[in-house]
């Protein structure tokens, strides 16, 4: 078999007739738990649509032949194509099914209100929010939990979910998913991502600090993720974008999630998280919150290192965001 012919067997039948079946699915993705090391959650995306596999706790991916070099630990081409064509006659076509369970929601009893409440209000303006943009992006939501009475901040998603925060609790109403905001008019040729709401806000409001006058607040689509573990549900959003923007943590989840985008569509992301380079993230730069440890700095720099990246340069002060 030559690469041409290799590249054309799926993935997934080829994982299958090594012994790994899928988790889940999600929409044009399979999830496994990954064939490279032992995890006990999956993290090893196969897109059957474009026949290719990322593994998000190693941060590879590519086509079948990556796989096979990871798999057999080799880089001889000749060896790789000869294992894969020994396995050939066992790769048989295979369909999967995942069966739904029903669960008995966590959250109930669930109020959406118009975001008005004196404690959650001061929330966010510890945090350093505009109050004004908040209330045009979030609710107030009043809900139950365990029989206890609760109110917190609620930010929507496109399933129907909430991402929710107040000064003691930080979780998510079911279904979890990313909120993708389109403006009106006219597609926007960019699209900035985010890793969470609160950044999304700061983003917003340091805009709004910085450009008072024309913050040009619509002038790009956004996509938040509402964590890093949404980036698959994010890259078939992302894809009709000539200009993507991530403003993701600086961290390691917050990098890999980032390269992980980069691997799809290569040329048209930029990572601008060194625009705020030595905070935790986009709302710690707007309270002006230095990350009391390097570590987290030290993560990203070493997994640069692992991945052959070089580290972005330092950029010039006074650029802002």
């Amino acid at each position: 078999m030559n690469i041409e012919d290799v590249k054309q067997i799926p993935i997934a039948d080829y994982l299958h007739s090594l012994g790994y079946s899928p988790v889940k699915q999600q929409g044009n993705g399979l999830w496994y738990k990954s064939p490279l090391r032992e995890e006990h959650e999956p993290s090893f995306k196969v897109n059957t649509d474009r026949n290719l596999w990322y593994d998000f706790g190693a941060g590879k991916g590519g086509n079948i032949i990556a796989l096979a070099k990871e798999l057999y630990c080799s880089d001889s081409l000749p060896y790789l194509l000869n294992r894969i064509a020994e396995q050939t006659p066992h790769v048989r076509p295979v369909s999967f099914s995942f069966p739904q369970r029903r669960t008995e929601p966590s959250f109930q009893h669930l109020e959406v209100r118009d975001l008005t409440h004196p404690a959650l209000l001061r929330y966010l303006q510890g945090r350093g929010i505009n109050i004004e943009l908040a209330k045009r992006e979030c609710k107030e939501l009043h809900f139950t939990n365990n029989g206890r009475p609760f109110f917190a901040i609620g930010f929507p998603n496109m399933a129907g979910g909430y991402e929710v925060r107040n000064s003691f609790f930080k979780g998510c109403i079911a279904p979890k998913d990313i909120t993708h905001i389109r403006q009106q008019g006219e597609p926007r040729e960019k699209c900035l991502v985010f890793e969470g709401f609160m950044d999304y806000l700061s983003f917003l409001t340091l805009r709004m600090k910085n450009c008072p006058a024309m913050p040009d607040l619509d002038r790009q689509d956004y996509v938040i993720l509402n964590s890093t573990v949404n980036v698959p549900k994010a890259i078939d959003v992302l894809s009709p974008y000539e200009r993507i923007h991530c403003m993701l943590d600086n961290d390691k989840a917050g990098y890999e999630a980032t390269r992980a985008i980069e691997l799809e569509y290569s040329y048209r992301v930029r990572d601008f998280s060194d625009n705020y380079r030595g905070y935790s993230d986009l709302n710690d730069y707007l309270c002006g919150r230095k990350q009391e440890q390097k570590n987290a700095a030290s993560q990203v720099q070493e997994t640069k290192q692992e991945t052959g990246q070089r580290a972005a340069p330092r950029q010039k002060r006074g650029r802002g965001i």
